[in-house]
C-alpha cells in the first residue's frame, strides 16, 4: 500500500503527468456535459412529440363524440385498435359516466387527473405509458395513451451508446495520458540532461535539436542553446583577459617594482629617486586606466547599464562627437567628413556609451590613418536598421588580422600608443544595444560598419530633434 502511494505520489510530481491528467478531465467533463445534453435533448424531443401526438389523437376523438355521439366514438376506437398503425402502442378506454368500461384495450380507469407518464393495466399486464384523461359530455371519460416501451428501449440504447462512448473515450485518455507525459518528458528530459553535463563541467555540451520548427519545445531548445553559447563566449573571453593581464601587466607591474625598489636603495639622489617615483605613478596610473576599461566591458557585457537606455538619435551623437574631434583632426592635417540621409535615426540606447563608441572608432580611424587622412562618417538605414559607417584611407588591416579585430589586448601596430581594448569595448557597447559591428577591407583603409536596431517611438518633448539636426548636416566639412 505505502509502495503504490508512494509511486502515485512521485508520478503526481511530473509536470507531464499533472498537465495532462487536468487536460483528461477537462475532455472528460466536456464529454459528459455533451453526452448529456444530446440524450436529454433526444428524450426531451421524443416526449414532446409523443406528447403532441397524445393531445391530438384526443381532440380528434372527443369530436368524433361531439358529432356522432357515444357509439360514433366507440367505433372510432375499436378502428384504431385493429386498423395496424401502432396497434401495440396505442392506449385507448372510453368509459360513462359510471365508470363502465365502453371500448378501449386497457383493463381499468387510471387514477383521476392522470397525464403523463403512469402504469396502466392492458390485457393483464402493467405496462408503462404517456396517456390523458378528458371527461366528455354526458359524463363520459376517454383516455388517450401511448405505450413507452419502444421509448424506453431506444433510451435504453443511447444510455448504452452513451457508456460505450464514455469508456472508450476514457480509456484513450489513459493512454493519451501517458503518451503526453511521455512526449514531455522526452523533450524536458533532453534538457535536463544537457543541464546535468553542464553542471559538471562540460560547457561544450548542447541540447540536441528536434526536427519540430514550430514546436515550442524545439524553441526553447535554441534558446538555451544560444544561452549556453553566449556563456561559453563570456567564459573564454574571462579566460582571455586573465590570461591576457597575467602575461601583459606582470611585466609594467615587474618594471614598476624595480624602479622602486632602485629608488629605495642607499646612496640615490633625493633628484633622481623623485623622478623614479614620478615614472612609477605614472604607470601605476596607466595600470589603473587599463583596469578601468576593462570594468566598463564588463559591465557592458553584463548589461548593467540596460536599464539606463532611453531614446537617443544617432546621428546627433555623431555630430557631436565629430565637433569635439574638430581640434584633434585640424592638428594632425586630417579630414572628418561627415555624411547624413536625410530623416532621423532613432535608437533606444545610453547616449554616453554610444558617444564613446563613435569617439573610439573616429580615434582608431585618425590614429591608423595617420597624418593627413581622410577619414568618412556615414549614418543611414539598412535593413530597417541605423547604420553608421566609418572609414579611413590609411594602410588598412591585414586580411587575415580581420577576423581578430575587437579581442582585447590586440594591437596590430604595438608602436602606437594604446592598450588594445578600444574596439573590444565598442564590440561590448555594441552587443548590449542589440546591435552588430562588421569589419572591412575598404581599399584604401580600415571600413567599420554598425548596425544598431531604430526605435521609432516618437521623442519626448525637450528632446532636440530633427530640426537640430539638420543645422548638423548643413555644418561645412571638418577637417
Amino acid at each position: 500500500m505505502n509502495a503504490s502511494t508512494a509511486a502515485l505520489r512521485q508520478l503526481w510530481r511530473s509536470l507531464g503527468f499533472r498537465l495532462a491528467a487536468h487536460y483528461a478531465v477537462l475532455v472528460g467533463i466536456t464529454m459528459l456535459a455533451a453526452l448529456s445534453i444530446i440524450y436529454l435533448q433526444t428524450v426531451g424531443t421524443l416526449h414532446q412529440r409523443m406528447a403532441r401526438q397524445v393531445s391530438a389523437t384526443s381532440q380528434q376523438l372527443a369530436a368524433q363524440f361531439e358529432a356522432g355521439g357515444e357509439e360514433a366514438l366507440v367505433r372510432s376506437i375499436e378502428r384504431a385498435l385493429v386498423d395496424g398503425r401502432s396497434t401495440d402502442e396505442e392506449l385507448l378506454l372510453l368509459a360513462d359516466a359510471q365508470g363502465r368500461r365502453l371500448a378501449g384495450n386497457l383493463d381499468e380507469m387510471p387514477p383521476p387527473g392522470a397525464d403523463g407518464q403512469h402504469q396502466v393495466m392492458r390485457a393483464g399486464r402493467s405496462v408503462r405509458g404517456w396517456i390523458t384523461t378528458r371527461t366528455l359530455p354526458e359524463g363520459h371519460v376517454l383516455v388517450v395513451g401511448q405505450d413507452l416501451g419502444e421509448q424506453e428501449a431506444l433510451e435504453e440504447l443511447i444510455i448504452s451508446a452513451s457508456a460505450a462512448a464514455a469508456l472508450v473515450a476514457l480509456l484513450l485518455l489513459i493512454g493519451g495520458l501517458f503518451v503526453f507525459r511521455q512526449e514531455i518528458e522526452r523533450s524536458v528530459g533532453a534538457v535536463r540532461r544537457t543541464a546535468a553535463r553542464i553542471a559538471a563541467g562540460d560547457l561544450r555540451e548542447r541540447v540536441h535539436l528536434t526536427d519540430a520548427q514550430g514546436d515550442e519545445f524545439a524553441l526553447l531548445e535554441r534558446d538555451i542553446n544560444a544561452m549556453l553559447d553566449r556563456i561559453q563566449s563570456l567564459m573564454d573571453g574571462v579566460r582571455h583577459v586573465s590570461d591576457t593581464i597575467a602575461h601583459n601587466l606582470r611585466t609594467p607591474l615587474t618594471r614598476v617594482l624595480s624602479r622602486l625598489r632602485a629608488a629605495a636603495e642607499d646612496g640615490v639622489a633625493p633628484a633622481q629617486r623623485q623622478a623614479a617615483i614620478a615614472r612609477a605613478m605614472d604607470e601605476l596610473e596607466e595600470l589603473n586606466r587599463v583596469f578601468e576599461k576593462l570594468l566598463q566591458i564588463a559591465e557592458a557585457e553584463a548589461g548593467a547599464r540596460r536599464q539606463r537606455f532611453a531614446p537617443v538619435q544617432l546621428q546627433e551623437v555623431v555630430a557631436d562627437v565629430i565637433e569635439l574631434y574638430d581640434a584633434v583632426a585640424e592638428q594632425q592635417g586630417a579630414t572628418v567628413r561627415h555624411a547624413c540621409e536625410a530623416g532621423p535615426l532613432p535608437v533606444q540606447g545610453d547616449r554616453d556609451l554610444l558617444a564613446g563608441v563613435v569617439a573610439n572608432l573616429l580615434d582608431n580611424a585618425l590614429k591608423y590613418g595617420g597624418p593627413g587622412c581622410t577619414v568618412r562618417l556615414q549614418t543611414g538605414r539598412e535593413d530597417g536598421q541605423a547604420l553608421l559607417c566609418v572609414q579611413d584611407d590609411g594602410p588598412g588591416v591585414p586580411p587575415e588580422a580581420l577576423q581578430r579585430l575587437g579581442g582585447r589586448f590586440l594591437r596590430l601596430q604595438p608602436e602606437l600608443p594604446g592598450h588594445g581594448l578600444g574596439l573590444a569595448g565598442v564590440q561590448a557597447v555594441v552587443a548590449l544595444h542589440g546591435g552588430q559591428i562588421r569589419y572591412e577591407n575598404g581599399a584604401p583603409g580600415l571600413r567599420v560598419q554598425l548596425l544598431l536596431p531604430l526605435d521609432d517611438t516618437p521623442p519626448a518633448r525637450g528632446v532636440s530633434g530633427p530640426a537640430a539636426a539638420g543645422r548638423r548636416r548643413a555644418s561645412p566639412v571638418r577637417s
